[in-house]
Order: C-alpha cells, then structure tokens, then sequence
C-alpha cells in the first residue's frame, strides 16, 4: 500500500510536468461530469422556494392578511435580501453536496449512503441560511418561508436521486449504458473484483476479460479463457470490446503506471486503480468506491453531459413531433404497401448499435418478401466496395418500394428507434452484423456514438460507392460532433430528401 501510493503521488506530481495539465484530469472531469446535476439542483432549490412563497401567500390571504405582500416580498428592499438569501443558499448547497461527492457518477457508492448525504447537504446549507437571517435580524422574513424552502428541497433532491436510480438500474437489466471493463491483471483480488462487479448489477459495469500484466504468468486453467490478452495488445483489446474503463489489480511500478496512464489518457478511457484493503478497511478516505471496492482514479472520460442530455431532448422532441405529424401519411404507406405485394409492412432486420450493442431495426417494406434469400444471387451485381451492398435497378424492390427509397419514406419507422434510445435523429449509419466483423480495429469508432437516421455521409456522399468514404465521414462525424453540426445535418437533410437523391 505503502509503495502504492508513493507512486501514485509521483504520477500527479509529475505527469502535469510532462504532457500539461490534462482538461481531461480525474479533478477537472469529476466537477464537468457533474454539471447537468448542477443545474438541476439550482432549478429545484428555486421550484422549492417559488412554491413556499405560493403556499405561505395563500395562507395570508386565506387569513385576511396583507403584510407579507406590502413590507416583505414586493415592497422595499426585502426582495433584494431575499433574492441574496436564496442565491447564497444555492451557492452553498452546491459547494456542499459536491464536497461530499454527490456529483460523482451515480454507479458508484450505495442509495443509502447518497440519500443521507444529500439530506447533510441541504440540513447543513439550511442551518448557514437561519444563523444568517438570525446574524442580520431580518425579522420581516417569514421563517415558514425558509424552513417550508428547506424542506422541499430536501425532498425533492432525495426523491430525484431516488427516481434516477431506480431508472438506470432498470436500464441496466436491459444491457442499456453498461460499461465494459477490462481488468489488468487475474489474481484473487482481480477474481473477486469481477465477481462484485457480475453479483451488483446495479454498479452498472459488464467484465469482458483479464490482460496479463507484464513479468506474470498467464494464471489458472479457471481463468486462462478469460485472459484475452497482454498488456502489450491491451489497447487493441479495448478497441475491440468498447471498453471504458481498466481496473489494475496487479502490483505496478511508476514507469508501468506512467506508460498505462499516458496511453489510457489518449484514447480517454477510465484508469483506476484497485489498491489493497485489510479486512475491508480502507487506509485512504480518498478513494472513490467501485461497490464495496476503494479505487484510486487516475483518468475520467471527458462527458460532455450537458450537450448529451441536449442531443437527447432535441431527439424526443423531433421524433414525437414527426411521427405526430407525419402520421397520416404512414397510414398511407402501409395501406399502399399491403396492397401492392405479398408480405408484411414492416421489414425488421437486426442492427449494431452504440458500443456493439444489437437492437431491432424497422423500415417499411420495400422489397419483396424473399429479399434476403435473393441476395446472394445477385452478389455479382455489387456496385459498392468493402463490405457494403448495392445494386442499381436492384429487381428485389417493389413498385412502392422505388417511391419509398426515392424520398426515403422507407426510413420512417425509425423514429421509433430514436424513441427507444436505440437510434438518434443525426449519428452514423447503424451497419449489419455481418458488415461490423469485417471492420478493422480502427473503423469500430464509428460506433462509439448512437446510430442515426441521417447523418454525413448521407447528405455528402449518398452516392458514392466508395467504403472508405463512407467510414471516413462517420469517423470525422464522432470526432467533430456538436449540436451546431448535428442541426445543419437535419437542415442539409431535409433538402436531400426534398430533391429525391435516394435510391
């Protein structure tokens, strides 16, 4: 523990030195990554007060009274002092809740553990609020007011934490935001890591294999088909299984851990170390909890929450108001599908979604109903290179199915996907199983992102046959992505499909 430590004092004091300091630092990361509940809290301390007012207003003038609408809220300067109250007080509860960890991620540590510090954090804020209207005499303040504001915040922010619990742990019984690990090492603290990690679902994290440190053996027979590679293949192994987060377990030096952090922080994945523990207690009340786990975290993801939850909203919004609007038009389409050929109205084919995850696809018929088994004879016809599929005047589309692929009416069923989660309005392509096993190591960033309907190489490259123009534009999509981008995507889309370009 001792050794550790010493080095993991070195690397922060020395790694800045080396590269600068990084925006993408444990501390740095762990205040950005926390904004979005910033922000939330911020919005319920003033829904909490605005609603005090109300109630505390009502029961005045039930009562007959008028003093607390002349001499404390619209009136004199008492609404200056009330507004400073109130900003303090947030101000203080933010400082507070963060310096008790409550914006960390909220996979880690136990309900319990975080509904009682959010209840010390809003106790404590509202004790500074009371001693401060004592210390001015603000007398013309009613302390109902403040004592009704404290207590709404402290059940609104309990009761938020709570929902979004119970809403990611439904998720992740689901597959849905789970985060692939590698563990560097497979000794017994690295087998009762991945244990924990497998028996709490509700941590959110799904082990994909062990990396053999350097100057070890490869381990057990038990644990041998778990063992996916070494350390000097490590990040090739990540790359393949999507991983976000290495664990190391096993005994490193400060050149070791300089190299792991200097590579993880280039390719922004989670580095944490797994220090020892002696009868579960811990030597350092510093370290983060992964479970019952203390970690030391080296490297967080750069989440950029804000813009996400954003990109989400935008998502729900446009999808509800096309499918609201466009509704009769879809009758029409399965109407006109039914009665033109044999076969369903939906075509429902198995995609890869964000990190590899499969989900099912809809888009309304527009082939024949055999398409897939006629495929292969047609493989000589192939217009498209690498693994892509594509044939001009392909005999399989229906006499409905050339208009629908033509204004691309044929997608339209897919904004249910944006609905579900599993697409998004603007993103890549969603590829074929059997198109994502011919990838390289460096194409599966493509898939780091939610699939979309549209995107850039539909509004640029429609057209071209070329595989690697098309992997290149929804690589330089992930790596540039913004909101501002994604809107011209949807803007620039609407005038292709206007112009008929598909096929």
């Amino acid at each position: 523990m001792a050794e550790l430590s010493q080095h993991v004092s070195v690397l922060e004091s020395s790694y800045p030195q080396r590269l600068g300091r990084s925006p993408n630092s444990p501390e740095n990361c762990r205040w950005a990554s926390g904004r979005v509940w910033v922000i939330l809290d911020g919005i319920q301390i003033l829904a909490a007060a605005a609603l005090a007012t109300l109630i505390e207003l009502n029961k005045v003038l039930v009562a007959g009274g008028g003093g607390i609408l002349h001499d404390t809220l619209f009136h004199g300067r008492s609404i200056g002092i009330l507004l400073v109250l109130l900003c303090g007080f947030t101000v203080t509860l933010i400082l507070t809740s963060r310096r008790l960890n409550l914006y960390r991620p909220k996979r880690l540590g136990s309900l319990l553990h975080e509904q009682r510090l959010s209840m010390q954090a809003c106790l404590t804020s509202g004790l500074l609020l009371t001693g401060t209207l004592y210390l001015i005499r603000a007398e013309d303040i009613p302390r109902s007011i403040v004592l009704l504001t404290v207590g709404l915040v402290t059940v609104s922010l309990n009761l938020r934490r709570l929902l979004y619990r119970s809403k990611i742990k439904r998720e992740f019984a689901r597959g849905v935001g789970l985060r692939n690990v590698l563990i560097l090492g497979h000794g017994s603290e690295a087998q009762a890591l991945r244990s924990h990690m497998e028996s709490v679902r509700s941590l959110g994290y799904k082990f994909q294999g062990f990396i053999t440190p350097p100057g070890s053996n490869s381990g057990d027979g038990d644990t041998l088909r778990d063992v996916l590679g070494t350390y000097d293949n490590l990040f090739q192994v990540a790359r393949t299984k999507f991983v976000d987060e290495i664990l190391v377990t096993a005994p490193c030096s400060e050149d070791f851990l300089s190299s792991l952090l200097s590579e993880a922080r280039i390719r922004d994945i989670n580095l944490r170390l797994v220090p020892e523990t002696y009868g579960g207690l811990v030597l350092n009340s510093s370290f983060e909890y992964l479970g019952q786990f203390p970690t030391i975290l080296l490297h967080r993801m750069n989440h950029r929450e804000v813009s996400v939850l954003l990109k989400r909203a935008l998502d729900i919004l446009f999808s509800s108001f096309a499918l609201l609007f466009l509704s009769p038009l879809l009758v029409a389409i399965a109407i006109a599908i039914k009665v033109d050929s044999q076969g369903p109205i939906l075509y429902c084919h198995e995609r890869v979604g964000k990190k590899g995850r499969p989900f099912n696809c809809f888009k309304f018929r527009s082939m024949v109903a055999d398409a897939e088994v006629l495929r292969a004879s047609l493989m000589h016809m192939n217009e498209r290179d690498g693994v892509l599929f594509k044939v001009t005047n392909d005999p399989r589309i229906t006499r409905i199915g050339k208009m629908l692929r033509k204004y691309s009416f044929d997608e339209l069923p897919q904004f249910f996907s944006v609905l579900c989660g599993d697409m998004s309005i603007v993103g890549p392509r969603p590829p074929l199983p059997r198109e994502v096993r011919e990838y390289q190591p460096s194409q599966l960033r493509r898939l780091d992102v939610t699939p979309g309907i549209t995107g850039l190489w539909q509004v640029n490259a429609r057209q071209d046959p070329s595989f690697h123009s098309y992997i290149s534009l929804d690589l330089a999509y992930v790596e540039n992505w913004s909101l501002w981008l994604d809107l011209k995507i949807i803007v620039r889309t609407i005038g292709v499909v206007l112009a008929g370009t598909g096929s």
